[in-house]
This record gives structure tokens, sequence and C-alpha cells, in this order.
């Protein structure tokens, strides 16, 4: 009975993929505008953030929107299957969880920051419009 009801779960979630997608394309928020020399500055700072994500996740999606609305270009690992973004995600977050957001601090120690609204309030802090 398990193999049928994984291989229903697989089959839905192939059937929705495309309407995800869809919804967040077309939903996407405007981002911040800022003069060239603060984009410039949010960017160098974003340099040291990547957000571990499944391109379909929900709680993904939710954490990317608040990136857009912040103008925000952070570096993107698919940790979705086996590979060297997964093995990183594990090896310092502890487990396969996703949003997981790596935080590389200026000693070169990596916060590991889970939780969609975690992630999305600590952006908010650090990125949003004063």
């Amino acid at each position: 009975m398990k193999p049928l009801i994984r291989l229903f779960f697989r089959t839905l979630r192939l059937v929705l993929t495309p309407f995800v997608l869809l919804g967040y394309a077309i939903t996407r928020p405007r981002g911040i505008a800022r003069t060239p020399e603060a984009q410039a500055a949010v960017d160098a700072r974003t340099r040291t953030l990547a957000l571990y994500h499944f391109p379909t996740c929900p709680f993904c999606l939710k954490v990317r929107r608040a990136m857009r609305r912040l103008s925000l270009d952070i570096e993107l690992r698919d940790a979705r299957h086996e590979g060297p973004h997964r093995t990183a995600l594990i090896a310092g977050g502890g487990k396969p969880q996703v949003p997981c957001l790596a935080i590389t601090g200026e000693d070169g120690t990596v916060t590991w920051l889970y939780e969609s609204d975690a992630i999305i309030a600590w952006l908010d802090r650090e990125f949003g419009a004063a």
C-alpha cells in the first residue's frame, strides 16, 4: 500500500509543479528601488549568503518572494537531489530541511538559519527599507 501512496503523491507533485511555478511567476513582487551605489552595497553584503532550497517548495517560494521584494541577489543552491549542495546543507546545518539560509560571517563561521519566517524576518532586519 505504501508504494501506491508514494506513487500517488509523486504524480500529484509532478502535475501541480507547473501550476506552482506559474503562480510564483505571476505573483512576484517588484523589488525595492535603490540608487546604483546603494544596490551595489547591498549586493556586496549578499555575497556571503546562500539559500538552500527546493524549486517548488512553498516555503522556499515564500523566501524567494521576499528576496525579490527586497531586491536581494542571494545565491540559490538546489538541495533537492543528492549532490554537493545537499551534502553541504546536511554537514553544515545538520539536517536536509529547506529553506535554509547560510550566513557566512567575516571570520568565516557559518550560521544556518532555518524556517521561512525566521529567514524573512532576518532579511527584513538586515536589508529592509528604513
